[in-house]
């Protein structure tokens, strides 16, 4: 291919869009690999089944698992209507997949929900998505989910059915139903993703068959998963990283998805040992945890070759240590919810500084361009600008709201993303911040990530963000925001200042710095720079001087 001039990158036609659904993957992996592993539960050590079960380290192959999807889509017809939207609300449980791909069979729209929600923010969701049922885990994280649920959903007109897993073996479990099930179409929508990201109003986010099942198989080949091979991640399910790359990426290769129930590094690091996973997945502050973990050459990582990470920009300090500590190569992903997920990919056979420094090509089937947010003209290659793409995989539209899809998909198809990214000619994407987390000082427009990137390689930084807080001479000043590697020491200012302005520009360099024990995340790993302004403004994180 020409070297670009354009930051445009024409979409590579050479591999098929699939036309197929999740319900019809499956089925295809159930007849060609039934008796391989498709899915372990791994909980922690001694805690008890949240689905009613009386174990909680389950396995199930690509047959069972069909057979047991099958039986659920059933239950589910007997309930629902195929269209309608069912919430899930529970966190990474072997149950979460098998409604996953039931919902699909039945032709119904799985809502995923974000267990981590409290009352008003369940209703709205249940509310908004206008579900007809919803199926949730009695408690998680000392978190009552069944007295929440009662509070969320009282009054709701158009929700009739609520079940609790831990009741799943005696309903959905001992259901026993032969004859056809629906047709789906390709087309048809699949589920409704919330995507609040980092500003916080949530919109749904409605996802065909399509390009779920079609991204994630151009993903999990990039990623170069072995056949038949082994993903350990804790990435949660009501997320597209979870559901989409991790259960559908599995299904393509007709791998073992090695599921932890929660993100813990020594239980994360255990599961990869012992199921001899190839691939680990999870987002940088997980890697970072994982590498930081004091057991960690304890483990026999052996087997593992390969790490794949996204959900936020990744630092080039943590790939060369993910490397060097891991033995593994690394594989990146950068995408939004709206693109189900996966726009461009690192490849594990990259050089380290297009690891380290980009988030790589677009996957097949996808355009890229880079646009001058002002006017929306295509800029020059290696010229910033906001990330827009179009192709298969792009979203219906925001689930009941129109004027915020238009807002998001213009009327040529380009899903204007909100991030601001620089393409080279080779068509290499760097990301460089959101839109709206521009910092503009005195008229300067500075990238947040460059200085996060400077900061990210001091040794007693373990996390770090910058953002932009209001200044009455300046419009904007920086800030910083670090995670110690040593909650007992936090590096002095001096040390960060010093190593900024040996990097950058003097106006790059953070004019207020503060420390937190751990940053905002979405649950994909984004951070939420809109939680830390309020955390900065209600004086409730510590100023460093």
């Amino acid at each position: 291919m020409e070297p670009l001039t354009e930051s445009y990158w024409p979409a590579d036609t050479s591999r098929p869009v699939l036309e197929t659904t999740t319900g019809d993957l499956l089925r295809e992996a159930a007849a060609d690999a039934g008796d391989q592993l498709a899915l372990v539960e791994v909980a922690p050590p001694g805690a008890p089944s949240l689905a009613g079960a009386d174990r909680s380290d389950r396995r199930w192959t690509y047959r069972q698992l069909l057979d047991d999807a099958e039986q659920c889509a059933h239950w589910l017809l007997g309930r629902f209507s195929p269209g309608e939207r069912i919430t899930v609300w529970a966190p990474n449980i072997p149950e979460w997949t098998v409604l996953q791909y039931g919902a699909a069979l039945a032709g119904l729209v799985l809502v995923t929900a974000n267990p981590a929600l409290r009352a008003a923010e369940l209703r709205y969701v249940l509310e908004q998505s206008r579900s007809a049922g919803v199926v949730h885990t009695a408690g998680f994280h000392g978190s009552d989910m069944t007295a929440i649920i009662h509070e969320a959903s009282a009054g709701l007109p158009e929700l009739r059915t609520t079940l609790c897993f831990a009741d799943w073996p005696e309903t959905v479990g001992a259901h026993r139903e032969t004859g056809s099930l629906p047709r789906v179409r390709p087309d048809d929508a699949a589920q409704i993703q919330y995507t609040s990201g980092t500003t916080g109003f949530p919109k749904g986010a409605l996802l065909h068959h399509r390009g779920l099942v079609t991204n994630a198989r151009f993903m999990i080949d990039r990623t170069r998963l072995p056949r038949r091979g082994a993903l350990a991640s804790a990435m949660p399910l009501f997320h597209t990283a979870g559901c989409a790359m991790g259960v559908l990426g599995c299904a393509h290769q007709r791998a073992t998805l090695v599921l932890c129930q929660v993100f813990d590094p020594a239980l994360v690091l255990t599961a990869a040992a012992e199921h001899r996973a190839d691939l680990l997945a999870g987002v940088p502050t997980m890697l970072i945890a994982m590498l930081n973990h004091p057991g960690l050459d304890g483990f026999d990582l052996s087997r593992l070759s390969l790490v794949l990470s996204g959900g936020s920009p990744v630092p080039p300090e943590l790939v060369k240590r993910v490397e060097e500590r891991f033995g593994a190569r690394f594989t990146a992903v950068y995408g939004q919810t709206e693109l189900s997920p996966v726009v461009t990919q690192t490849s594990p056979g990259d050089t380290p500084e297009d690891k380290a420094g980009t988030a790589g090509r677009p996957l097949p089937q996808l355009e890229v361009a880079i646009r001058d947010p002002l006017d929306g003209r295509v800029v020059p290659v290696g010229r910033p600008g906001e990330v827009c793409a179009r192709g298969y995989q792009s979203m219906l539209g925001y689930f009941g709201m129109p004027e915020r899809t238009a807002e998001t998909l213009d009327a040529d198809g380009w899903l204007h993303t909100g991030d601001l990214g620089v393409l080279d000619e080779r068509g290499y994407l760097t990301v460089t911040g959101r839109l709206k987390d521009m910092i503009i000082r005195g008229g300067e427009n500075i990238y947040a990530t460059e200085i996060e990137q400077v900061l990210f390689t001091h040794a007693s930084v373990r996390d770090v963000t910058v953002l932009g807080l209001p200044d009455p001479v300046w419009g904007e000043i920086v800030a910083a925001v670090v995670v110690p590697a040593d909650p007992g020491h936090v590096p002095p200012v001096g040390e960060l200042h010093a190593l900024c302005r040996a990097n950058l520009a003097p106006h790059r360099t953070p004019a207020r710095w503060f420390t937190a024990a751990e940053l905002p995340l979405t649950g994909s790993g984004k951070i939420q720079k809109f939680r830390l302004r309020e955390q900065i403004g209600q004086a409730a994180l510590r100023e460093l001087t």
